[in-house]
């Protein structure tokens, strides 16, 4: 689980990311890499984000609060 987690988080920065510079430059980095936003590559990249956004919600109610980051046995 440790891999997913590390795949998600950088999943979700890079969608803050985009959002930070639709917000502040109107620039939209997904649609300008997959020329649109509603394109096929587009709306796969949103998703898979969304995806990474939920997984990350719901991880510590799978792992009873516990979001590895790290190997257990290096603690």
């Amino acid at each position: 689980m440790r891999i997913i987690n590390i795949i998600a988080y950088i999943l979700v920065i890079v969608g803050a990311v985009n959002w930070g510079l639709f917000g502040l430059f109107n620039f939209n980095l997904v649609s300008s890499v997959f020329a649109g936003a509603r394109t096929v590559g587009s709306v796969i990249v949103y998703t898979i984000i969304a995806l990474a956004a939920l997984w990350l919600i719901l991880s510590p109610f799978i792992t009873n609060g516990v979001l590895w980051l790290k190997n257990k046995s290096a603690e």
